[in-house]
């Protein structure tokens, strides 16, 4: 698979590096040269032997390791690579990148790298959610290093939350697109909607819903690493906004709609990702309405919104239209309902009542539904893999249409 290929694999010193010996294993049996570059301390947490043995190469710790073949190590080891990957990717090396600092082997072979930059954060919540982290991470996106971010979970220091290092089969799923990218969408225009969208009450409250924007993001995120050009159209969300695609914040459902309808004569495929709020305010107060003792209740008078689906599909004429169904019971008859009557050609439908399938979490599993009766149904995988079924099966439809 990765013959030809050589990869600098990168690791730091995290708990998480034990990990690294299965990636290496994994992509030297799938013919990479793999040269791996040790910081100081990840010497701490994994030999330098396991890594050698599982390579069939010298590994490197010492920038000014000495002995026949060696010349400048922090040069000659990412000269003509094809990829240069950090996992695990610790706080204080990232910040490290980030100012350029260069006082290790690693540091060093990052600034001397021509090739496709890959980083994989892992460490303590609160290290990876401080501030100066954020910056520094987002400092590398802007340089085009591609971060897997962490995933939420129980962390060795005892924490639960975010900072753990993805599953070792997503990160080997993450770097077979970097090697061998697809690019089966080059050419299409994308449209994609992810997000909530917040109805005012008044200036300080909303309605809204549960939805991260996860799913919606992981499919632009995959349709831009296809190929294809993507205007991502998100309601609130604490995500990181994705490089190398057109983002466009947008509030209501009205405000949504007015996007949707300004873009969608130029695009080729829309997915409707998004949870739109079903219904708003009728008359949202201009002043905070304030709690009184007189009474024990507030009594909202809330109207139907716009149907951007079902406005998009009575406007269809090139356009491929994906729609998402949410639901919490009877699956398939309201998935298949909502099919036919928003005009849509497929219908992508996740049991959100499942504590790892529905909002806010890492994993989805989905059943995408078609205009011809097919039924397709994805395995339980992280967003970005289901992100790539959704897009196989919008590839394979247009494939029909041609």
């Amino acid at each position: 698979m990765f013959a030809n290929k050589k990869i600098v694999l990168g690791i730091s010193g995290g708990i998480a590096a034990y990990k690294a010996a299965d990636i290496v294993s994994w992509l030297t049996k799938n013919g990479a040269a793999v040269h791996c570059m040790l910081t100081p301390n990840a010497a701490e947490f994994i030999t330098p032997q396991v890594l050698q043995a599982l390579s069939q190469h010298p590994v490197v710790v010492d920038e000014f390791v000495n002995g026949p073949g060696w010349g400048i190590v922090h040069i000659d080891t990412v000269q003509d690579a094809d990829l240069l990957a950090i996992i695990p990717a610790t706080a204080n090396t990232i910040a490290k990148i980030a100012a350029g600092i260069a006082d290790n082997a690693l540091t060093s072979a990052v600034l001397a790298a021509t090739c496709p930059l890959f980083i994989a954060p892992a460490m303590n919540t609160h290290m990876y959610q401080n501030p100066a982290t954020q910056r520094n991470i987002q400092t590398l996106k802007d340089r085009g290093w591609h971060v897997m971010p962490p995933v939420s979970g129980h962390l060795a220091c005892g924490a639960v939350g975010e900072g753990k290092l993805p599953d070792v089969a997503d990160i080997e799923a993450a770097l077979q697109r970097l090697l061998l990218p697809k690019r089966d969408l080059a050419g299409l225009q994308f449209l994609v909607t992810a997000g909530p969208t917040i109805e005012p009450i008044d200036p300080v409250r909303y309605i809204s819903n549960k939805s991260s924007g996860k799913m919606g993001y992981a499919i632009a995120e995959a349709a831009r690493d296809r190929g294809a050009q993507v205007l991502l159209v998100s309601g609130h969300t604490n995500l990181p906004r994705p490089a190398g695609v057109e983002y466009l914040p947008v509030d209501s459902a009205a405000a949504m709609l007015a996007a949707c309808l300004e873009a969608y004569d130029g695009c080729d495929v829309v997915i409707k990702a998004a949870a739109v709020a079903d219904y708003r305010v009728a008359e949202p107060a201009a002043q905070k309405l304030k709690k009184t003792d007189d009474t024990d209740e507030m009594v909202l008078r809330l109207v139907k919104n716009p149907d951007i689906l079902a406005e998009l599909g009575r406007r269809k004429t090139h356009q491929l239209l994906v729609g998402f169904a949410a639901e919490t019971n009877n699956v398939e008859e309201y998935a298949r309902q909502k099919l036919a009557k928003k005009h849509a050609d497929l219908l992508v439908a996740n049991d959100v009542s499942r504590a790892d399938a529905g909002f806010d979490v890492d994993t989805n599993q989905v059943t995408i539904f078609t205009a011809a009766g097919d039924k397709l149904t994805s395995p339980l995988a992280s967003k970005r893999q289901t992100a790539d079924f959704i897009l196989d099966a919008v590839r394979a439809r247009l494939d029909k249409q041609q």
